[in-house]
């Protein structure tokens, strides 16, 4: 049997498209694992954003019913005991507008 011989130069160019296919393969695989990586981050985001979204409807709908006139109404008769002035009670008081020339 006749083994080939190869030269270093076809040993050279052999072993550079190896590491050139081996550098090519944990790329894509570098590239996958990230894409899936981040589309599993992107989706928690999604999934926060919403919650967060639901959690401000909530928010806003309490501060509204808070700052009702009706509550406020009641609150001020019920627990300050404030009332209605009486007509005596209120005094108007006329403002004269200066104009300045």
């Amino acid at each position: 049997m006749v083994r080939k011989k190869y030269t270093w130069k076809q040993l050279a160019v052999g072993s550079g498209l190896v590491i050139l296919f081996l550098g090519n393969l944990t790329f894509y695989i570098w590239y996958q694992s990230e894409s899936i990586r981040l589309g599993y981050a992107i989706h928690e985001l999604e999934m926060k954003a919403e919650v967060l979204k639901e959690e401000i409807k909530t928010l806003e709908a309490k501060k509204e019913t808070l700052l009702s006139l009706e509550r406020i109404d009641r609150i001020a008769r019920e627990k300050l005991n404030l009332k209605e002035p009486a007509a005596d009670q209120v005094i108007f008081e006329k403002t004269e507008k200066k104009v300045e020339r």
